[in-house]
């Protein structure tokens, strides 16, 4: 392929994959692929995701506005954040999971209680030993389970965009055998107070949840 056609391949890509795009790096700097600090050259991110510097600019941009990403003197670079700032982020996703916590108790179907209800009865001896991959799986996906269970979809997607940060994946990865107990007895007891349908409980439970998540990404980091 000559150079003229690849330039003009790469001319076309931001309109169809801007998206795409956006998504790829975005998962790749939450899930730590790219880490805490790290240079973002816009013309070495363009050759990775095969697309023209322009769409890539405008990603940084948007994850800047996010606060995923940092522009420096030198260039961008993956945001890291302070304890400071992770205790507002955890405060802001302990407010919004405990809401949807109150929500899911209120009206979820008894299909949705029960999945929930399945998912916090797992065996935490499952995840006792390194790695965590499949720990961090199943600790998203019964989150996940309830925030759908809540009924609410603009609260589900801030929900998301508030657990979307590096730490909250390489916190779960480092999790002890203790802690991974602790953490599944914590899903219990908020699939117990939804399945009672008991708003109030669940919320509270949740909440404590998220905080205790906190202390332990306080201590890791």
């Amino acid at each position: 392929m000559t150079d003229i056609a690849v330039a003009g391949r790469r001319a076309a890509a931001p309109a169809g994959l801007a998206a795409g795009v956006y998504q790829r790096l975005r998962s790749a700097i939450v899930r730590g692929e790219l880490r805490p600090n790290e240079r973002l050259v816009e013309a070495d991110l363009a050759d990775w995701l095969e697309v023209s510097r322009t769409p890539v600019r405008e990603c940084l941009h948007r994850l800047a506005a996010e606060r995923l990403v940092a522009n420096r003197r030198r260039g961008w670079v993956v945001q890291e954040h302070s304890v400071e700032e992770i205790r507002e982020i955890y405060g802001v996703r302990a407010a919004l999971e405990g809401y949807a916590a109150q929500l899911a108790a209120r009206q979820a179907s008894p299909a949705q209680i029960e999945a929930i209800v399945a998912l916090a009865s797992i065996d935490p001896a499952a995840h006792a030993d390194p790695p965590r991959r499949g720990f961090v799986e199943y600790n998203q996906h019964f989150h996940d389970t309830v925030v759908e269970s809540c009924g609410n979809t603009r609260l589900a997607e801030a929900i998301r965009r508030s657990r979307e940060y590096y730490f909250n994946y390489r916190i779960a990865a480092v999790y002890t055998a203790a802690e991974v107990a602790e953490a599944v007895g914590g899903h219990r007891a908020i699939a117990a107070a939804i399945r009672r349908q008991e708003p109030d409980a669940a919320e509270r439970l949740a909440r404590a949840h998220v905080h205790e998540a906190l202390e332990a990404a306080v201590m890791k980091l």
